[in-house]
């Protein structure tokens, strides 16, 4: 992530950081330093921070510097650190729940990810393709009328005067 991170601003000429600051160790410091240098930012000032002890690491310091429990400068580390996580676990769950977000669509035979996926991004909602007409579906390619039925089916069931075609 590092790596990639400072590759990015490196190669499109964007601004960096004041400061690097790793959550982890001594070995987290070490493959950050690395990746930094492999983007060709590593003129970079870096501390990490370890949870256990609230160790702070520093480049070529053999031992880490220990602050004391009630230093604002601890505290402010430890509200950085504890933001990133706030972040990244937020992050994870937005990527988990779009993975796992299904609509009415997949449960129509014929209708998978990838096809759902077309007619969300053409149509916006299940809703609003509920409101389209056979002609209208079939205009999206690889759906053909009789999956289209389906579909309207699905989002919005007949009642029993209704024909079989929606035309």
């Amino acid at each position: 992530v590092v790596g990639r991170y400072f590759q990015r601003r490196v190669g499109e000429g964007r601004p960096l950081p004041d400061l690097v600051l790793v959550d982890g160790g001594r070995g987290q410091l070490g493959a950050a330093l690395q990746a930094m240098e492999g983007a060709g930012a590593s003129d970079l000032p870096v501390a990490a921070l370890a949870k256990r002890q609230e160790e702070v690491w520093l480049p070529g310091r053999r031992d880490p510097v220990i602050l004391d429990r009630t230093d604002p400068a601890l505290h402010w580390l430890q509200r950085v650190r504890d933001e990133a996580h706030r972040f990244a676990v937020g992050y994870n769950r937005a990527l988990r729940r779009k993975r796992t977000l299904k609509t009415a669509l997949r449960q129509v035979p014929g209708v998978g990810r990838a096809r759902e996926a077309e007619l969300l991004r053409r149509f916006g909602s299940p809703a609003a393709i509920a409101a389209l007409s056979v002609s209208e579906l079939t205009a999206v390619p690889g759906i053909g009328p009789a999956t289209a039925n389906r579909i309207l089916d699905t989002l919005t069931p007949r009642t029993d005067g209704e024909s079989d075609e929606r035309l």
